[in-house]
């Protein structure tokens, strides 16, 4: 009988390097989220417009988005050493730069700079997983490499909550501080240099970059802007879109057409990682787009504060954890393919847990979807990333990251652009067809506008006087304002449940494509 050879031991430098990406992963990934309950606070104090304040996240994301995709070929010139002790210091330094910012201008400028620098993080985090840790091990890291993602979109909003309400919202990037350093001291230790290979900056696919620098930071500003702009009334947001199809299109032809590309668009023909590149696209704008719903139905039906909203994203994160933990074991039980399907059909059920929605939806509905979705979204990221890498050559990792991770961030921008616009719309066309019944006319009207102005009437201290004096115009006014901002509600509720409704199909569909994944790819 053979004996069974051994996976090789895993060295203290290497765990210390794949802990310390997943801290700056995690970084990266919560900046992103981590302003959203905080923004009116900054608008406030750096005297910006809503407008002008948008931008705080729309220049970390552009600029983050457009350097995910160049990573791996900064790595091949700079090595990973450079690259992660680079992007960690800048990182770290414009932290403190928009925590000190005196004006909106130097705000956006330095959330730009944080999102350059911090967006290496996410795909080398990524890349290290799968290039250090041996094939046995893949599952594990997956796992850590969902904690950073997946917590990092509940510990943002609640953090940045808390922080804002407890002290100020400058303190939000102060605590990027201490993990920074720390990983920098991490980085310097466990990742060995390697030499620059600067002869590859003049043979650079300078067209190529430039070319996707444009697409991705055109369409990111057409959907980060597109809903304030009222679309495609705006000759701003058709400009923008002109230019991201125009860059986008060249980008794709000069990166098929050029023999040393920074970015190997053909991954996409290898039947699982284009498949799974798909899945992750769809699975990045149902998660992006719920984590920005849900804190925006809190605030806008509920009322809710800071950090009320922040304290509904905590089970979301703690369950993310567990599962994140729990999915490599599930997959040796199972298989990665069957944790795939399970896991979108999972996240499809938590979506459609919230398709009826009512007035007192509130905690006690959202929540319990949100740790559904939890434990599926967990699944996902885990086996999914190792379906996708089975079968790609060591080489491939670089590219194969930088894809990865983008997809995902684009399918996130496009879902929170698309979760926007259905609210909007849905609840103009429910608030027209619910105001098509409630008219004056109508005996149930009628009947409800009495009942609101005897409840008005029963407040006032001369109740006679104000049903039928001179106040009796003036409650009747009140109970028609009251009428139509039940209509609104009843519309915004219904529309929200439209959004959710979608989302959970859109899960339903990757589910079935989980089908059609390869068990072992070669």
């Amino acid at each position: 009988m053979a004996r069974q050879i051994a996976a090789p031991a895993i060295s203290l430098r290497t765990w210390v390097a794949v802990l310390g990406s997943v801290v700056g992963c995690f970084m990266a990934g919560m900046n992103v989220h981590v302003t959203n309950a905080s923004l009116p606070n900054v608008r406030g104090s750096l005297g910006a417009t809503f407008e002008e304040g948008s931008w705080i996240t729309t220049a970390y994301l552009v600029a983050e988005i457009i350097i995910i995709p160049v990573t791996g070929w900064l790595v091949s010139i700079f090595s990973m050493r450079r690259v992660l002790m680079v992007g960690t210091a800048g990182f770290v330094f414009f932290s403190i730069a928009c925590s000190l910012a005196p004006n909106i201008q130097s705000m956006i400028f330095a959330r730009a700079l944080q999102g350059a620098f911090g967006g290496v993080l996410i795909p080398l985090s990524f890349q290290l997983i799968v290039g250090e840790l041996p094939s046995n091990k893949h599952a594990l890291g997956m796992a850590l490499f969902a904690v950073a993602n997946n917590v990092a979109q509940a510990a943002g909003p609640s953090l940045g909550g808390w922080l804002t309400d407890a002290y100020s919202w400058r303190w939000i990037f102060y605590l990027q501080v201490p993990p920074g350093l720390l990983l920098l001291a991490a980085i310097g230790w466990s990742v060995k240099p390697q030499p620059v290979q600067l002869e590859k900056l003049r043979q650079g696919d300078w067209w190529g970059i430039i070319t996707m620098a444009i697409g991705l930071s055109a369409l990111q500003i057409m959907l980060e802007e597109g809903g304030r702009n009222d679309w495609f009334s705006s000759s701003f947001i058709v400009n923008c879109t002109l230019l991201a199809v125009l860059g986008l299109a060249g980008f794709v032809y000069v990166e098929l057409k050029s023999k040393t590309p920074f970015i190997n668009l053909r991954l996409l023909g290898r039947y699982n990682f284009g498949l799974a590149s798909l899945m992750q696209f769809c699975f990045g704008a149902v998660v992006f787009g719920v984590v920005f719903l849900v804190p925006n139905y809190f605030a806008e039906v509920h009322g809710y504060n800071a950090s009320q909203i922040g304290a509904m994203m905590i089970p979301y994160g703690i369950v993310q954890f567990i599962m994140s933990f729990a999915t490599p074991r599930l997959m040796r039980w199972t298989s990665a393919r069957t944790a795939i399907i399970a896991g979108f059909a999972i996240t499809g059920l938590g979506c459609l847990m919230n398709i009826h929605l009512n007035p007192n939806a509130a905690y006690n509905v959202i929540v319990p979807s949100l740790v559904v979705r939890g434990i599926g979204q967990s699944l996902v990221v885990v086996a999914l990333g190792v379906m996708a890498i089975q079968g790609l050559e060591k080489e491939q990792l670089g590219s194969a990251s930088g894809l990865f991770s983008m997809v995902r961030n684009v399918g996130g921008a496009i879902g929170i652009a698309l979760s926007s616009q259905i609210v909007v719309e849905r609840e103009k066309w429910h608030a027209q067809r619910i105001g098509e019944s409630v008219t004056l006319f109508a005996q149930a009207t009628q009947q409800r506008l009495v009942e609101w102005v005897n409840l008005l009437a029963h407040r006032h201290l001369d109740y006679a006087s104000a049903l039928y004096g001179a106040g009796a115009a003036q409650l009747r006014q009140q109970a028609l304002g009251l009428i139509n901002n039940t209509v609104r509600r009843d519309a915004l509720l219904q529309s929200y449940s439209d959004a959710f409704y979608i989302a959970g199909l859109a899960m339903l569909v990757c589910m079935l494509a989980g089908f059609i994944l390869r068990k072992n790819e070669d």
